[in-house]
């Protein structure tokens, strides 16, 4: 149709690239793909396109050269998305991190690309290869509408008295150390998604959303607001995730520094080493700690039960600040395809009004259903989340819906 429009999805990472083309308005996916191992000496680039798979193995040394790459793929003659690049209307990046600037999706320009750079200091990680792929699009798709659709913005609705610590004021004023909240773009997709499958007006609906993944975080949505977030100022804090230990005593830093660890030490054990795998001593991957449990891993059951307490212990923090709870979300790899783990959190939140239908959750896998029973106050919900999506959706809104 006339009005439609190709939209380009790139989620950079430090040696990845993560790419989808998306026909808007229809939020159609005409093909996707992978880039992984940039900068080693045999990088790889998976596309897939209606089940076809196409793959590409060769040294790609930086991320030009990988967009460089991905646009090879995306038109190519037999096994492309798109006969040329040209049929590109615009680009959309995920950024992780726009610091307290941007409380929504922008498009960008110099002064974004400045906030960017400014948030590197609390992003080392995410931010530069964020960076990259915004300055080499720009270079090898030039004049294209670019828009960045950071992890932060969704969270910027919470109140200080969610977002400050309990440190000197001068440490916010000074070092911008607040919690910020992250996997932003996808809660704001759960929810809106919710919201449609229920016919239900944001205005009269609160619910808690859980991506529960490798990374997993929870948030407290009032009338389609953030209003308290489980990760702080880096994603570290909060809920025990595959690798990450999630929110400790402080002073554990201080205690293991005394015993000889660096800082770097410390906080590489923490981001790393911990949570599931440091835990189980198997697998940060849930499948794999869930099978030792079965076999009588004690390290193993130990540690699942520890990863479903801290959720529902969030779970029941949330229904206290929130006036009323209308949907319980699940989404993420463990929140869409885990639902042993999904009744694990849920049993004993029937107090909360929270009444799963365990029959009707058994074996559910990446499927937008409801899970609870007719009568139950809270409705449970498994929503397949979908960021790609969100940031095409971001992108046409900006660019092209006016």
């Amino acid at each position: 149709m006339e009005n439609d429009k190709i939209i380009l999805v790139l989620n950079c990472g430090s040696s990845s690239l993560k790419y989808d083309v998306i026909k808007m308005p229809s939020r159609e996916s005409l093909g996707k793909g992978l880039v992984e191992r940039i900068g080693n000496e045999k990088g790889v680039l998976e596309q897939k396109v209606k089940g076809q798979k196409y793959k590409i193995e060769e040294r790609i040394e930086d991320h030009k050269k990988a967009l460089e790459l991905v646009i090879k793929a995306i038109t190519d003659k037999d096994n492309g998305i798109v006969k040329n690049i040209s049929e590109i209307n615009g680009i959309g990046h995920r950024v992780v991190h726009g610091g307290d600037k941007y409380a929504s999706s922008v498009l960008i320009d110099d002064t974004v690309i400045k906030a960017i750079e400014e948030c590197i200091e609390i992003a080392p990680l995410h931010n530069p290869p964020n960076l990259i792929g915004i300055k080499v699009a720009q270079e090898l798709m030039p004049g294209l509408p670019q828009v960045a659709v950071f992890d932060t913005a969704f969270h910027q609705t919470m109140p200080p008295h969610a977002f400050l610590y309990g440190i000197p004021r001068k440490m916010y004023e000074d070092y911008k150390i607040r919690r910020y909240g992250f996997h932003g773009t996808s809660h704001r997709y759960v929810a809106a998604r919710t919201l449609e499958l229920c016919k239900r007006d944001a205005s009269n609906t609160n619910m808690i959303t859980c991506h529960l993944g490798n990374g997993a975080s929870i948030t407290a949505i009032e009338k389609g607001k953030s209003i308290d977030t489980s990760m702080g100022f880096t994603p570290l804090e909060g809920l025990m995730m595959g690798t990450r230990s999630g929110s400790i005593d402080p002073a554990i830093i201080g205690y293991l520094m005394d015993k000889g660890m660096s800082a770097q030490e410390v906080m590489n054990t923490l981001n790393k080493k911990s949570g599931l795998l440091g835990l189980s001593g198997i697998s940060n991957d849930m499948r794999d700690v869930e099978v030792a449990a079965l076999d009588g891993n004690k390290d193993a059951q130990e540690a699942l039960d520890i990863f479903t307490y801290r959720i529902k212990r969030y779970i029941g923090s949330y229904f206290a600040i929130l006036d009323k709870v209308d949907v319980l979300v699940f989404t993420g790899g463990i929140g869409e395809n885990g639902w042993e783990a999904r009744e694990k959190i849920c049993r004993g939140l029937e107090n909360l009004g929270v009444l799963m239908n365990y029959e009707a959750n058994k074996g559910i896998r990446s499927k937008e259903t409801i899970v609870s029973h007719p009568y139950s106050p809270v409705t449970v919900m498994v929503v397949p989340t979908n960021e790609e999506l969100q940031i095409a959706i971001d992108v046409f809104d900006l660019a092209f819906a006016a």
